[in-house]
């Protein structure tokens, strides 16, 4: 599982950060588990935050980026995208992953990756911080915004 040797985080004070989580709407069993762990870890934190439901995951970054540049101090991104029996799943990882990661290059802010790119959907419930998932990829995506965000703040002053 992916989910081996990932750090043990202790709880953070985001008081004062703004994260807009900007979710697709494909595979919404296992999207919605990513958006409640993202809403646990973001509400644990202090962190002010908002919702906004995109189409797909390709859609992600464009979105994203309009609430960095909108005043957000973070974003998280989360989408599900399952390989099918044509290069579209391909197509469709490597435009989110670099769209996301051109989105904090060029905000400068971070966005907190919770886009799962599986072979099938049970390595999606497995990771949507269900009951019974090994892994709960919303919270970690959250968690990774919420620390680069105050690293970034601390640098910054």
């Amino acid at each position: 599982m992916s989910g081996t040797g990932s750090p043990q985080s202790a709880a953070i004070d985001a008081a004062g950060i703004r994260v807009v989580v900007v979710a697709g709407t494909w595979h919404d069993a296992i999207t919605d588990g990513l958006i409640a762990g993202a809403q646990r870890t973001l509400d644990a934190s202090g962190a002010s935050w908002s919702l906004v439901r995109v189409p797909g995951a390709f859609e992600l970054a464009v979105v994203a980026k309009a609430a960095l540049e909108s005043g957000a101090d973070a974003a998280v991104a989360l989408g599900v995208i399952i390989r099918g029996g044509t290069p579209h799943f391909e197509y469709i990882s490597a435009a989110a992953t670099d769209g996301l990661t051109r989105v904090a290059l060029d905000t400068g802010k971070p966005v907190g990756f919770g886009v799962l790119t599986l072979e099938d959907e049970q390595q999606g419930l497995d990771r949507a911080g269900l009951p019974g998932s090994r892994e709960d990829k919303g919270a970690e995506a959250a968690d990774a915004a919420l620390r680069t965000a105050l690293v970034l703040r601390d640098l910054r002053r």
